[in-house]
């Protein structure tokens, strides 16, 4: 998807098997990975550069927290504008590498399975292999 336009929504029809969206980006910055870490992971790693000398973080390192709420906000905001809104019922959750301040986040999601809802017969699911990446 294009940066800064909204596609009309779409509906379980005109989804397939590997079909890929790409959301917008955005730029982490040092102020935003304290602000977050302060709030909701007070780690030292995420708070004080000085506080990572010597560790294996070597530097001032983003909460998973705050790059999972990021992944959300360039989901909702330009990824797969998915109709119902609904976007997110269930991951697997894994940070194989660190964001630092000056990192541009974007996310890629491709459409991994479409299955029929067992709760709801009107309704179907759709599992999307999601990736976070940094242009670092």
């Amino acid at each position: 998807m294009a940066e800064g336009k909204r596609q009309d929504p779409l509906y379980l029809e005109d989804l397939h098997i590997g079909q890929r969206f790409t959301s917008t980006t955005h730029l982490v910055d040092a102020g935003q990975i304290k602000a977050c870490a302060g709030q909701f992971d007070p780690q030292p790693f995420h708070l004080d550069e000085t506080a990572t000398k010597g560790t294996l973080f070597a530097g001032l390192a983003a909460s998973g927290w705050h790059i999972a709420a990021i992944t959300m906000k360039l989901l909702v905001g330009g990824g797969a504008p998915l109709a119902g809104s609904i976007i997110g019922a269930g991951a697997e959750v894994a940070w194989p590498r660190l964001t630092r301040p000056g990192d541009i986040l974007q996310v890629e999601s491709k459409v991994a399975e479409i299955v029929p809802s067992r709760s709801l017969g009107s309704r179907h699911d759709h599992s999307a292999q999601r990736d976070t990446q940094s242009a670092r």
